[in-house]
């Protein structure tokens, strides 16, 4: 079994840790963009935020796929920031793709790696027919560790 602490300076400050934990018997998720499971130790606040799409701050979402992924990663941020959370924190995303297929999978791994370096939260993906809001393409939601 792999196991290695976050090195987020900020989990350390908040005494909130998270382990990565990527067992021998499953294959390496890394290069796709998560961990088979994070282990949270040390915090007694969780935050849980909802689920944020491609919309910039005037509502607008772009038809892009991509486009709308990197702003729901920027989108994820900003709620992060507003709760006192950093991306090392983060134990847990659920990603919510509308008519996925692997040619997707590309930008989401780019935007997750971007987001959370190696500090990969657990992740799944939920292919859905339709989000929300017309031409909304796809939506991530987090569960994160505070102190």
């Amino acid at each position: 079994m792999l196991i290695s602490a976050s090195s987020d300076a900020s989990a350390q400050e908040t005494k909130a840790t998270t382990a990565i934990v990527n067992p021998a018997g499953l294959y390496d998720p890394a290069p796709n963009g998560y961990s088979h499971a994070v282990v949270a130790t040390g915090g007694s606040r969780i935050a849980y935020i909802a689920g944020q799409g491609g919309e910039d701050a005037n509502g607008k979402l772009s038809p892009q796929f991509s486009d709308q992924v990197e702003q729901a990663y920027a989108n994820l941020r900003s709620a992060l920031d507003a709760v006192g959370a950093k991306p090392g924190q983060v134990t847990k995303i659920t990603t919510y793709v509308v008519d996925y297929d692997q040619s997707k999978l590309g930008a989401m791994t780019e935007a997750v790696k971007q987001t959370f370096g190696d500090a990969l939260p657990a992740q799944t993906l939920v292919p859905v027919p339709r989000l929300a809001l017309d031409g909304m393409l796809f939506e991530v939601d987090a569960v994160a560790v505070l102190d």
